[in-house]
């Protein structure tokens, strides 16, 4: 008898345990889809393309222009400082637009630059199907160089790229064409800028969002990760470059931007911004930006760019 009972004990028990392991199974199942889904849509969110109106704040006196890009046109602003002046091509940073640029057009203006801005694919009023990283926004930085080559023919041009706008620029088909460069907190790898960011918000779970989000690009926008290491073409540029950085940026790290910098070839030159997190730095620190980034292009584009 007490056989019989030992046996059915056993038998229940493991009926038992398969059923919590079948539970287990499903509850893991159902997190895994919900996790995998919440990557989905993040990754969604980060592509997403920005388009808006974009209006020129009151008193900003400059020529509003279509570029004929590649499938699209692309929205700026020129800005004409008179003839002969040098020219510096303003891209904005990501989730941005041409306007958040307009204080270093007024900046450059004053010493003697001419300025174009304009609105990367995917953002302000230039279409695009997603935001990609740097990767379709070169195409735009490159018509954009064109344009100006064909406005201020014989003119030394420069360009000065924030984040997003600083990738498109090292993204393009290197040398880019341009007589100075100014990179302003750009990520060198992709993948460690998806990381980065995500750590801000999620701490510990970056290590393993992060992949998730990384395996979405190729399928989604037809880019393999490995076109996105900006740090790659760097040594390519055929220009003096300036990288600047904020001493206390998380997006891209002040390792990182160092990582870029010894990269390049020279001539080159480092701004680190002491207290500057990922933001605007000319906003946060005139001043120095005019020393910096204003007397590196002055040293670069030619004798015409002058001192106010």
């Amino acid at each position: 008898m007490s056989a019989i009972k030992a046996g059915g004990w056993g038998f229940e028990f493991a009926m038992r345990l398969r059923r919590a392991f079948r539970a287990v199974s499903i509850i893991v199942a159902v997190g895994a889809l919900l996790f995998g889904a919440s990557a989905w849509f993040m990754g969604s969110l980060l592509i997403k393309p920005q388009n808006h109106t974009v209006m020129a704040p009151a008193g900003f006196l400059a020529e509003r222009v279509s570029i004929p890009g590649v499938g699209h046109a692309v929205s700026g602003w020129w800005v004409d400082a008179g003839n002969g002046t040098p020219a510096v091509l303003l891209v904005q940073g990501l989730g941005s637009d041409r306007s958040s640029m307009v204080p270093r057009a007024e900046l450059l203006k004053a010493r003697g630059f001419s300025s174009l801005l304009i609105d990367l694919q995917g953002e302000g009023e230039t279409r695009g199907d997603a935001i990609t990283m740097g990767y379709r926004e070169s195409k735009d930085v490159i018509a954009a160089r064109h344009w100006i080559r064909l406005k201020a023919p014989g003119q030394e041009i420069g360009v000065v790229g924030s984040s997003l706008g600083g990738a498109s620029v090292l993204l393009a088909p290197q040398p880019a064409g341009f007589d100075a460069i100014v990179l302003e907190s750009v990520y060198p790898q992709i993948g460690r800028a998806v990381e980065n960011r995500i750590r801000m918000q999620l701490g510990f779970l970056a290590p393993v969002l992060a992949p998730l989000l990384l395996i979405q690009i190729e399928p989604r926008l037809h880019i393999a990760v490995s076109d996105l290491e900006p740090i790659r073409w760097i040594a390519k540029l055929g220009a003096p470059v300036l990288v600047a950085a904020g001493s206390r940026d998380e997006h891209t790290t002040l390792e990182e931007s160092r990582e870029l910098f010894d990269a390049a070839l020279y001539p080159k030159s480092l701004w680190i911004v002491e207290g500057a997190i990922h933001e605007d730095l000319f906003a946060f620190d005139p001043k120095g930006y005019e020393e910096h980034v204003v007397g590196f292009l002055r040293e670069y584009l030619g004798p015409s760019a002058i001192a106010d």
